[in-house]
């Protein structure tokens, strides 16, 4: 599974997210880019499940040097590996063992029920703080520490994206530069 030539971002409001953890799972999978596969990186303690699907925003790089996180919120869960275009709706601010660690809420393009959904704020509250609650007891189940600083409107999600574009741009002609053979 190649991801090198899918665009983060199609168009402008629009994402391309590969799913790792379909909402509902323990199994927390990683995209291994060196095969080109879903992996299994670990179980989640049994009191907590995603309660989203989960993935990333392929060809970016957030400050926590993996891709751009995101979620998507979807009827059925979907599966590891499957591509969703998706509209973000907004931004859970988290910092992860004191990094910054983004993640986008999205919606499905492919399910016409979500298309009137643009803004984080119609989606419930208490919806939004199950998601920061998974996060909090996830990640103080491992032992790391997390301090969620809330959620924000759709209208950050462009500046973030672009920032995770950018430094994943950078990154790669570094990474082109010094695998030059002389």
């Amino acid at each position: 599974m190649d991801l090198s030539l899918i665009p983060p971002s199609p168009m402008k409001g629009i994402v391309n997210l590969v799913v790792e953890i379909p909402a509902g799972s323990r199994n927390k999978y990683e995209y291994c880019s060196e095969a080109g596969i879903m992996a299994l990186d670990r179980v989640l303690h049994s009191s907590v499940r995603y309660p989203f699907d989960y993935g990333f925003v392929p060809n970016t790089l957030a400050e926590d040097g993996a891709p751009l996180d995101a979620m998507v919120i979807m009827d059925e869960p979907t599966f590891a590996g499957c591509l969703i275009k998706a509209r973000p709706i907004g931004v859970l601010d988290m910092h992860d063992c004191g990094a910054y660690d983004g993640k986008l809420l999205c919606v499905p393009m492919a399910n016409p029920r979500q298309a009137n959904i643009i803004s984080i704020n119609q989606i419930a509250p208490n919806q939004l703080e199950d998601v920061a609650e998974f996060f909090r007891t996830s990640k103080g189940l491992d032992g790391r520490t997390v301090q969620i600083d809330g959620w924000r409107d759709y209208d950050v999600v462009d500046n973030i994206l672009e920032d995770c574009m950018t430094k994943k741009k950078k990154a790669f002609k570094v990474l082109k530069k010094s695998s030059v053979v002389k």
